[in-house]
């Protein structure tokens, strides 16, 4: 038997803290891999955390409501790791999605001691303002924390409809809006803004919020570690316009949403990645792991308030209709915080879909550790030349669009990376969609 340190997992890319809202297990309590240890609660999951260990509680550094950053020592466990790393439970982590998350019956657990409480000062004063609303006891996820503080509200007067009395993110947003109607507040849909003093009287300071932190860091890195190449080509989407123009009112019938060309494109991606593996793969010491499975990451926008990326597991096994259920779904979730924390993570190949805004070209900032990051962006209807079977030229009109692809040059070179996009832009252009249909 030995001391194992159970640490708080990663939680996605641009994650960095969360709010433990509930122990399932106490100070002297046994627990098994697996079987779940802690609630935990960001600013874009609310998740049950299964122990990545199995052995006996000694201690509890954490309380209850208290927020720590992503790496924090939960708790002290003596026991075995059975082969599992502390790592291993974000991904292993299943999902309790609510705006609720339940409230503990139990006591608080063991308070941090003395040296561990002092290794964490820094990170107790980071986190001084938003622990500080007001003295109420109750606890608060951290989107309910942030929406509180960015529109000057007070504890005092909220009524909680969550279990035990808990404020929950929609008890908040009612309120807003009701000050909204009322006029009593200019804008509820902007970021927080914080106005300082300037000597021109002419600008104020927006301060970044925890999840434009936790990107502006992971950008950072990624854009210092891996030396970004780009490579754009030119996509003629009319072969796919065709079939979504024919079945575009049957489909939104039967799904409820718009069949857009992300599904296509990421069904000619998943492809061209088994043809050109070195694609799917990330930077590991000095080569890379190629990945078996392809899971394909899709950034989301958060109300232009931050990203995330799900995930779409194992995205070789799915056919067209079912890559853009599992889209839907997922983005779906991401915009109403309904992810587990293994929606979020195991990514191997990322997309950012910018078309929906018209864009040109984008060049995206690779998700590490990955080695490139597709963007689809804007398709329009425009001249092109087109050669018949008996190759006569004219000119018509096609839906056209790019994909641009930034990639770590570390990886392979611009041919190989011209030959993914060729394998792309040859499925699309010219497969039989309608069989996909």
């Amino acid at each position: 038997m030995t001391l194992i340190n159970v640490e708080l997992p990663k939680l996605g890319e641009t994650v960095e803290e969360g709010t433990i809202t509930r122990w399932f297990k106490q100070v002297g309590d046994t627990v098994t891999v697996d079987e779940l240890l802690y609630e935990i609660s960001t600013e874009k999951v609310d998740a049950e955390v299964p122990s990545p260990v199995t052995g006996t509680i000694i201690e509890l550094k954490v309380a209850e409501g208290e927020t720590i950053p992503v790496g924090t020592v939960l708790a002290v466990v003596e026991g075995e790791l059975a082969g599992v790393t502390p790592e291993a439970a974000g991904p292993k982590a299943q999902a309790q999605i609510s705006d609720d998350p339940p409230q503990s019956s139990r006591e608080t657990p063991t308070k941090p001691n003395a040296d561990v409480t002092s290794t964490r000062s820094n990170q107790s004063t980071k986190r001084r303002d938003t622990q500080s609303i007001t003295n109420d006891r109750r606890l608060l996820s951290p989107v309910v924390r942030r929406l509180i503080k960015e529109h000057g509200l007070e504890l005092a007067g909220f009524q909680g409809s969550g279990r035990g009395g808990r404020i929950t993110r929609n008890d908040v947003l009612k309120v807003i809006d009701e000050r909204h109607r009322d006029g009593r507040e200019t804008s509820s849909s902007q970021p927080s803004i914080e106005t300082k003093p300037r000597t021109s009287g002419e600008s104020n300071y927006v301060a970044f919020n925890s999840i434009r932190r936790a990107t502006a860091g992971h950008m950072a890195r990624s854009a210092h570690s891996s030396p970004h190449a780009m490579t754009v080509m030119e996509v003629d989407y009319e072969n796919v316009e065709k079939v979504r123009s024919a079945h575009r009112e049957t489909w939104r019938a039967e799904h409820g949403f718009s069949l857009t060309y992300l599904p296509f494109v990421m069904r000619a991606v998943v492809e061209a990645l088994e043809e050109w593996p070195y694609l799917n793969a990330s930077v590991e010491d000095e080569g890379l792991s190629v990945h078996t499975d392809i899971n394909i990451g899709v950034a989301v926008d958060l109300n232009h308030e931050g990203l995330i990326v799900p995930v779409v597991r194992q995205a070789d096994g799915l056919r067209l209709e079912a890559l853009a259920q599992a889209v839907n779904n997922l983005a779906s979730g991401a915009r109403n915080r309904r992810l587990s924390l293994d929606d979020i993570s195991g990514g191997t190949f990322t997309i950012s879909n910018n078309g929906a805004f018209g864009t040109y070209t984008t060049a995206a900032i690779i998700n590490q550790p990955q080695v490139a990051v597709l963007s689809t962006d804007g398709v329009t209807r425009r001249p092109v030349v087109v050669t018949d079977r008996f190759g006569n030229e004219s000119i018509t009109v096609h839906s056209v669009g790019h994909l641009a692809m930034a990639w770590d040059h570390r990886a392979f070179d611009g041919s190989y990376a011209a030959g993914f996009l060729t394998t792309i832009k040859r499925a699309i252009e010219t497969r039989d969609w309608e069989v996909e249909l």
